[in-house]
């Protein structure tokens, strides 16, 4: 208990120091050669990088394993989402609707398939397949959790997938934002290439952030309708694995089975927008919705450093490369893919 509590102090206190940075550094080098690069700079990269930094000494300290509880990632971004909800006009969020799906329904299912296809070529597990699948196509960690829980597979199996999931998604939280400048994409094509990409959500908007609000409104409706499917996806998973792969012949496939595992957040991300949307446009006070962006910000901010402080490499050591090749070639599948879809869907896209 008093160690979860420590965990999270440790939490507060990097996200303190990181709206320090983020708010101080650019004053500080004002003027210099790295004023213009400090001015640049986003909180999710001062966030993530205090996390690493304090990962590595919580970990040398043989503090870390005791104050994990305490790195509430999951909770921290699945509020600032519902957060997020509030500054987004719920209109927006309709007429992205059908592209969004659109993008959802197709890159699971094509990135999905060539994934499990790929892994069955080069001898992978079965269950470590489907939790290697479901993270790169859906939403990384989630979709590891709720596949892991589908296909009964080993705890060791879920670290490793989720070891890979991280080490794939810390880079595109910078790689992403650069590619789109290179390419010219629109804040739209942007944010839905993003959304549709990255594979944990606390990374999408971090990505998203750092590109622009809009594109960051997009990237969250695409990867928020990714999530709304993985309740699906868990239900197939268990169906598929109880008929074939262990054929016991019997599969709990069910509404309340499909209830269990949608991601509720989704429905409150949603809520926001609409008391958002109706509260504005019956003459409430826009600087209340400023506030609610603060807290929004407040909580991702949270989350970036809890993504690096549980950040593990350890669990990467133990499957070889065959899962490695799996994944990162299924990633660079997944970018190509969602970068035609994100073009052809949402190019003209005004919200």
């Amino acid at each position: 208990m008093w160690w979860a509590v420590a965990g999270v102090a440790v939490v507060v206190v990097l996200g303190a120091l990181t709206r320090y940075l983020e708010q101080n550094v650019p004053v500080f080098t004002k003027g210099t050669w790295l004023g213009g690069i400090a001015k640049s700079v986003e909180y999710p990269v001062y966030a993530i990088l205090l996390g690493l930094l304090g990962n590595a000494v919580l970990t040398g300290l043989g503090f870390r394993d005791k104050l994990a509880a305490g790195f509430r990632t999951e909770f921290f971004i699945k509020t600032g989402l519902v957060l997020l909800g509030a500054s987004i006009n719920f209109a927006v969020i309709v007429k992205a609707a059908g592209p969004a799906i659109a993008q959802a329904f197709l890159l699971i299912t094509l990135v999905f398939g060539f994934t499990w296809w790929l892994g069955g070529k080069l001898g992978v597990d079965s269950k470590l397949r489907a939790l290697l699948a479901s993270a790169v196509s859906i939403c990384g960690v989630s979709a590891a959790i709720a596949a892991a829980g589908a296909v009964q597979a080993r705890r060791e199996q879920l670290a490793y997938t989720a070891s890979l999931v991280i080490i794939f998604a810390l880079p595109s939280i910078f790689l992403l934002p650069l590619a789109v400048d290179a390419l010219g994409l629109s804040p739209a094509v942007a944010g839905a290439w993003i959304g549709g990409n990255i594979d944990t959500t606390a990374a999408v908007s971090a990505a998203g952030a750092l590109v622009g609000e809009e594109a960051l409104q997009i990237a969250t409706i695409v990867k928020t309708t990714q999530n709304a499917l993985l309740g699906v996806v868990a239900v197939a998973l268990t169906a598929y694995f109880a008929l074939k792969v262990e054929r016991t012949g019997e599969a709990k496939v069910s509404g309340k089975a499909l209830w269990e595992r949608f991601p509720k957040f989704v429905l409150g991300f949603l809520a926001a927008s609409i008391i958002a949307t109706i509260f504005l446009e019956s003459g409430g006070d826009k600087a209340a919705i400023t506030t609610v962006n603060d807290l929004r910000t407040l909580f991702l901010i949270l989350a970036f450093v809890s993504i690096g402080l549980e950040f593990k490499v350890a669990p990467l050591r133990e499957a070889g490369w065959k899962p490695i090749g799996v994944f990162a070639s299924a990633a660079v599948f997944n970018l190509l893919v969602g970068l035609g879809l994100a073009s052809i869907l949402f190019s003209g896209f005004n919200g």
